[in-house]
């Protein structure tokens, strides 16, 4: 089944959100304002507060019938990268986007990479996940 609306695929992204323990504040503000948080290590932040973060995340989001749900921030050897994890448009997917080991798991994601946009894609990518917050690792 397509063509799911934000809100089943809101629903879906607090489960995975759950899923990885992120701090239950953060699940609140996603829930009750369409707030999404980006993570720097394991601290979060809300995107709205970064304006070309917020935009390039509205544009995903637009663009491929995504919902996303948090983000990570990294300086990688490839360049300054944000994996946008996300719930797709496709609900035969979804318990494929996310699995999970203790607290390691393998998330669906945009990557977008903002020192060489070619370069950006969709794929899985590895998250820590602790102390309530997130983050991507090799």
């Amino acid at each position: 089944m397509t063509n799911t609306t934000k809100e089943q695929r809101k629903e879906q992204a607090v489960k995975y959100m759950k899923e990885l323990g992120i701090y239950e504040p953060y699940i609140k503000g996603f829930q009750d304002k369409d707030n999404v948080c980006f993570f720097e290590g394991f601290g979060g932040f809300w995107a709205y507060q970064e304006e070309e973060l917020y935009e390039k995340m509205k544009e995903i989001e637009k663009l491929h019938n995504v919902t996303v749900y948090a983000i990570t921030h990294e300086m990688l050897e490839f360049g300054e990268c944000y994996s946008f994890l996300l719930v797709t448009d496709y609900v035969e997917e979804w318990e494929e986007l996310i699995y999970g080991n203790g607290n390691r798991h393998s998330c669906f994601a945009y990557v977008w990479n903002k020192d060489c946009e070619w370069c950006s894609e969709f794929g899985s990518v590895g998250i820590l996940s602790q102390f309530g917050g997130i983050k991507r690792y090799a």
